[in-house]
C-alpha cells in the first residue's frame, strides 16, 4: 500500500510537471498567445500618404481587439526600398510587419541590385484595400481634362513637371505610364512621400502629381488642388463627378492601387492567418470602412496565397514597363 501510494503519489506530481511546462501554455508557432508585447508595423513612406492612412486605422483595431500596441512607423528612402530591405531582415516571429502599397511591385522592379527578393524574403498576409490613382494638378495650371494635359504637354515637351513620392513610388511608375502610353515628355520630380509632393503641388512648385485618390482627396475636397481624373474602368463612388482617365482621353489606362500586409518570409503559418483574421475583420467594422470610403479606398481582403499571387504578377507587369522604357535605377 505505502509502495503503491507513493507511485501514484510520484505519477501525480508528473503530471503536474507536464502541466506546468506545457498543459495550458500554446505550442512554439501556433500563433494562439500572439501578441504578447508590441508589434511595429513598417511604413515606406513619410506619414500621410494612402498606405499611411490606412495602416493607422486598421493598427488601431487590432490594438483594441489582440490588447497589444501595433506601433506604425514610417521608414521613407528609395521607393519604400529602403523599409523592404529592413524588414526582409527582421525576426520572423510576428513582431515586425511591413503594411505596404502596389508600389512595392514597381519599386521592386524598378531597382537594380536590391539586397531583397520581393517574392522569397517575405510571407504575404492580406490585403487590406484598394482604391484608383488620380491625376491631381495645381487649379492655375491650364487644363481642365485629361485631353488637356496632353495636349499641353505635346505643346512643350519638357516643360511641364509632374511628382510623386519617390523614385519607384506608386506615383512615380503611373505617371511613366501615362508618359508612355500617350507619348508625352514630363520632366520627373521624387519626392520623400505622396503628401510632401502635394504639398508642392499646392504651393505651385510643380505641376502635376501622380498619387492615390485617398492621398489627393483631401486637398481636391478644400480646392486647393484640380483632379482632372481618376484610374479604373469606372467613376468612384467618393467622387462620382471626377471622369476616368480612360473617358477622358486615354483608353487602356486602368492602374489601380492596392494595400496589403506582409511579414518576414518564415513567420509561423499560424501567426500569419491569425494575423489575415484578425485584419479581415477590422476592415470589415462600419467604423473602419467609413474611414476607408472617406478617404476613397475600398475594403478588400484576401487569403495570404492571394496576395502573394497578385505580388507575382503585378511585378511582371511593371518589370516589362521597366524595360520598355529603360527606367532601371542602380
Amino acid at each position: 500500500m505505502i509502495r503503491s501510494s507513493a507511485h501514484s503519489l510520484a505519477l501525480a506530481l508528473l503530471l503536474c510537471g507536464w502541466a506546468d511546462i506545457g498543459w495550458g501554455q500554446a505550442p512554439a508557432g501556433s500563433g494562439a498567445a500572439y501578441p504578447n508585447r508590441p508589434v511595429r508595423v513598417t511604413v515606406g513612406f513619410a506619414p500621410g500618404g494612402g498606405v499611411d492612412i490606412l495602416a493607422r486605422s486598421v493598427s488601431q483595431k487590432l490594438t483594441e481587439t489582440l490588447g497589444k500596441t501595433f506601433v506604425v512607423e514610417n521608414r521613407p528612402g528609395a521607393g519604400g526600398t529602403t523599409a523592404y530591405a529592413t524588414l526582409a531582415k527582421a525576426p520572423a516571429d510576428g513582431y515586425s510587419l511591413l503594411a505596404i502599397s502596389s508600389s512595392y511591385t514597381m519599386s521592386s522592379a524598378l531597382y537594380r541590385n536590391l539586397p531583397y527578393d520581393p517574392v522569397r524574403d517575405f510571407a504575404p498576409i492580406t490585403l487590406m484595400g484598394a482604391a484608383p490613382y488620380s491625376i491631381a494638378t495645381h487649379p492655375s495650371l491650364p487644363v481642365k481634362t485629361v485631353a488637356d494635359l496632353i495636349a499641353l504637354a505635346r505643346a512643350k515637351p519638357g516643360a511641364l513637371n509632374f511628382a510623386s513620392g519617390g523614385l519607384g513610388s506608386a506615383g512615380h511608375m503611373t505617371g511613366e505610364l501615362f508618359k508612355n502610353m500617350a507619348r508625352i515628355d514630363m520632366t520627373y520630380i521624387p519626392y520623400k512621400g505622396g503628401e510632401l509632393a502635394l504639398v508642392d503641388l499646392i504651393a505651385g512648385q510643380v505641376h502635376v502629381v501622380f498619387t492615390a485618390l485617398v492621398t489627393s482627396l483631401p486637398h481636391f475636397r478644400s480646392g486647393r488642388v484640380r483632379v482632372l481624373a481618376v484610374t479604373g474602368t469606372k467613376r468612384h463612388h467618393a467622387v462620382p463627378q471626377i471622369p476616368t482617365v480612360i473617358e477622358s482621353g486615354l483608353p487602356g489606362y486602368d492602374p489601380m492601387s492596392w494595400y496589403g500586409w506582409l511579414a518576414p518570409a518564415g513567420t509561423p503559418a499560424a501567426i500569419v492567418d491569425k494575423l489575415n483574421q484578425e485584419i479581415g475583420s477590422a476592415i470589415r467594422l462600419p467604423d473602419v470602412q467609413e474611414r476607408f470610403a472617406r478617404d476613397g479606398a475600398e475594403p478588400v481582403s484576401s487569403t495570404p496565397a492571394e496576395l502573394g499571387e497578385r505580388i507575382a504578377t503585378e511585378l511582371a507587369r511593371w518589370r516589362k514597363l521597366v524595360n520598355d522604357v529603360k527606367l532601371r535605377i542602380e
